[in-house]
């Protein structure tokens, strides 16, 4: 099926780009309230895996808690408070920064990048899931070699429980651009699983979610959306991907995941914002996302323009 236009990039009162793509709205039950385009087929969810990649390693023997637990499930922008607690994290399990697999990088941060001479591991903004990857792997007494393996028993942990959250078994593994496997599932199993986080009373999906509402900065960074959509909606719990992936869940269980056809995120922040309005959530602090980012001679000049949700 050809999936519909989420967005329109308008300049100057002129339409200039489309982006299509998909979006799913669950219920407290998993199930599919609104179904925008193909939201049954496989996609890679791309890093809005983390935190259900986070769940599993709780479930295998990480001990990670608040702070700690945020960082492993962060896209972290490499700021020097990302960088000092990763390499704090390595050192107490006994590991070493070259112990990672993510490939060397610079930050995302630009000013944190501005001031790095060199990439390193460690400012790889996958380099907190990686070090808490690695940490079970010590706390089970698995081997930390090869840990990014789909066949190493961490990776076939966070399998099981990666089906057991979205209620679908995995379609494809891939290799993120992190070298961590990478699983296909649909978006409504995407959507499924956060508004399970979202929900549970207790145990590793609580203590994930109650570290991702209460430590926003270190699962993004400064002026990241995911930051700047958890500290403005009480009790949301959000994280984007690469490609265009996005999902995010509210403390009643409903939950939304969306995929941009193109890959092109820019669309991903307006149309959170509009199926947050959707959802009857406060999003007045949130203007600025809402609009997107369209500048002509360094003012904007136009916006990211999205449907209103409707169902």
């Amino acid at each position: 099926m050809t999936n519909p236009v989420l967005a329109e990039v308008v300049r100057s009162g002129f339409v200039e780009s489309v982006h299509r793509g998909a979006l799913v709205v669950t219920g407290p039950e998993g199930e599919a309230r609104l179904a925008l385009g193909d939201v049954v087929s496989p996609v890679f969810p791309r890093s809005s895996n983390k935190p259900l990649q986070a769940v599993g390693m709780l479930r295998a023997g990480l001990d990670f808690t608040g702070e700690d637990l945020a960082l492993a499930c962060a896209s972290h922008s490499g700021e020097p408070g990302h960088v000092k607690r990763v390499l704090e994290l390595l050192a107490a399990a006994g590991l070493h920064e070259n112990d990672l697999a993510c490939p060397p990088d610079f930050p995302l941060h630009v000013p944190s990048m501005r001031d790095a001479a060199e990439p390193r591991r460690v400012m790889m903004n996958c380099s907190g899931k990686h070090t808490a990857m690695l940490t079970t792997c010590v706390r089970a007494g698995w081997p930390t070699s090869g840990y990014e393996s789909p066949d190493h028993p961490l990776q076939q942990a966070i399998a099981s429980t990666v089906e057991d959250l979205t209620g679908e078994p995995i379609a494809h593994t891939g290799v993120d651009g992190c070298g961590a496997p990478l699983f296909a599932f649909s978006l409504t199993a995407l959507a499924r699983a956060f508004g399970r986080v979202a929900l549970a009373p207790s145990g590793p999906s609580e203590a994930v979610r109650s570290a991702m509402r209460t430590h926003p900065w270190l699962v993004a960074g400064t002026g990241r959306e995911d930051t700047e959509l958890m500290s403005a909606v009480d009790g949301l719990i959000a994280k984007g991907g690469a490609e265009g992936v996005h999902a995010f869940a509210l403390p009643d269980g409903f939950a939304v995941a969306m995929k941009i056809d193109d890959g092109n995120k820019r669309a991903c922040a307006p149309l959170a914002v509009e199926a947050l309005r959707y959802l009857g959530a406060d999003v007045s602090g949130l203007e600025g996302l809402a609009r997107g980012s369209v500048l002509g001679g360094g003012r904007p000049v136009g916006e990211v323009r999205v449907p209103e949700l409707r169902g």
